[in-house]
């Protein structure tokens, strides 16, 4: 496969089960080695897994100047902790910056996971399934907070791994299906009429697919 993505473009990565999206990422990330062709990717790379992995016991501040100090270890714990509450202030976790990440709902935790994809000003910022398990309010946020960091300064990348058609109408400015590793189909969402039907004929598969919410 071949593409390319420019600064400030939200990506939809769609595919029914088993289509390459994680392999795709897990490449991208540097943690798998691709059979064959190569994967250029800038210097700062963010990524938020499915399965977004914090340490329950800190509180969100201590946890993000952690994370800063191991990403940024040339930098003075001062400027670490500006970075932190810059990021904070961001991802809208202002109110919950003194609890224990045990404590925050999901979508707050989602939160937390954005903020520290974030630390390094990234300039790809990859999201593997960032809405799975939210209530309906948590995912109007969470999906406007997403499509707002393109317009803030550091104007990363998105590629955005979802099962959700209205997820990637409502966030992003382009999608690419995928399956058995392919690029079946790579347009603008403001090219596309209807995003179901493109990918019924890009796949003949719908099974993995969500319409809603």
């Amino acid at each position: 496969m071949t593409l390319e993505i420019p600064a400030g473009q939200v990506v939809g990565l769609l595919g029914p089960n088993g289509a390459g999206k994680s392999t795709l990422m897990k490449i991208l990330m540097g943690l798998w080695k691709p059979d064959s062709g190569t994967a250029s990717v800038p210097a700062s790379i963010g990524y938020l897994p499915e399965n977004n992995p914090l340490y329950d016991e800190m509180y969100v501040t201590e946890y993000l100047e952690f994370m800063a100090g191991l990403t940024n270890r040339q930098i003075v714990k001062s400027s670490n902790l500006q970075i932190v509450n810059g990021l904070i202030d961001l991802v809208g976790l202002t109110p919950e910056r003194h609890k224990h990440i045990r404590e925050l709902s999901k979508g707050y935790r989602q939160r937390v996971g954005l903020a520290q994809a974030l630390i390094g000003n990234p300039e790809l910022l990859i999201l593997d399934e960032p809405t799975t398990g939210l209530d309906p309010n948590q995912l109007i946020e969470i999906r406007a907070l997403i499509k707002s960091l393109t317009h803030s300064s550091s104007n990363p990348s998105v590629i955005l791994s979802t099962h959700i058609m209205q997820e990637v109408r409502e966030m992003c400015d382009r999608v690419i299906i995928l399956d058995h590793g392919t690029i079946k189909a790579d347009k603008m969402i403001n090219e596309i009429d209807d995003l179901e039907a493109l990918f019924h004929a890009a796949t003949n598969n719908q099974s993995s697919i969500n319409r809603a919410p």
